[in-house]
């Protein structure tokens, strides 16, 4: 069996959006330091930060960016459950809207929102080390623009 296609972790050139929940921010400044960290090695240049009050504010943001002529749009984000069902509510339609942005624009959109019950998986997600989920997400919107870069190409050859 061979490995399928995969995209590069090569930026240079692409347009990137970051979209940045403020609430909990002592967990999404980490995770925009893990996902700028990535960006910047990776050789992108064109980077914007967008702050929002909370995960619920990305979709809509992640959106018009998506439309504005970004290759890639990284959502940040971070939702710890509490005593009500305020975070079922949050965190599904924050996904659902952002997998809709995606899936309508064919921008990448990567959900690097932590979802956790637990405060402490927050904090711990969010490390400046290689397991940060905003490295993640940065990684993967890379890497998604890049592939869908290599298949608009090979269309054309074609």
């Amino acid at each position: 069996m061979t490995d399928g296609l995969r995209g590069s972790l090569d930026a240079t050139g692409l347009r990137v959006g970051v979209v940045r929940s403020l609430f909990n921010r002592p967990v999404t400044d980490g995770l925009l330091e893990g996902a700028l960290a990535v960006l910047d090695e990776a050789g992108a240049r064109d980077v914007t930060v967008i702050d929002v009050e909370g995960a619920f504010e990305t979709p809509l943001i992640a959106q018009h960016m998506a439309q504005s002529g970004y290759d890639a749009v990284v959502v940040l984000g971070a939702v710890v459950e509490g005593e009500t069902d305020h975070y079922e509510h949050i965190a599904g339609r924050a996904s659902e809207g952002l997998m809709r942005v995606m899936l309508d624009t064919g921008i990448p959109v990567t959900f690097g929102i932590l979802t956790v019950r637990d405060p402490a998986h927050a904090y711990a997600r969010s490390a400046p080390d290689k397991h940060n989920k905003g490295r993640e997400a940065a990684e993967a919107a890379v890497r998604t623009a890049s592939l869908l870069k290599h298949q608009a190409s090979t269309a054309v050859e074609q």
